[in-house]
């Protein structure tokens, strides 16, 4: 599994990348992620170019089943946060996918058999 990044390693990305200090570039990062939290909150898009978008969507009541018991439960309606990444985002996390292979992609559709072939 990949690593995570932090708040803290966004900090330290944005000291080393645009030269603020230590204190600023963390304010920075906190305004920024307040500032996009404060819009999803109030129900508005946001809207990252190149990146992606996130929103909340509503979600209705419904009927859900207790896997252990098999009791049907009622869902209650909630709000859930949606994150839609961009066409850009998709073909650079693919082509980094591709060049990680050697550049070479294999056809996974037939799975290649490892049996001795036992034909005459």
């Amino acid at each position: 599994m990949a690593d995570t990044i932090t708040r803290a390693q966004l900090t330290e990305a944005v000291y080393q990348e645009v030269g603020l200090s230590r204190n600023e570039s963390a304010d920075l990062v906190e305004s920024v992620l307040a500032e996009v939290s404060d819009a999803l909150v109030r129900g508005e898009m946001v809207k990252l170019s190149s990146f992606g978008s996130f929103s909340v969507r509503n979600k209705g009541q419904r009927m859900g089943r207790n896997p252990k018991t098999g009791d049907e439960v009622p869902i209650l309606p909630r709000r859930v946060l949606v994150f839609r990444p961009s066409h850009v985002l998709k073909k650079s996390i693919n082509d980094t996918l591709i060049e990680g292979a050697g550049g070479d992609v294999e056809d996974t559709a037939q799975p290649q058999s490892t049996a001795p072939d036992s034909t005459p």
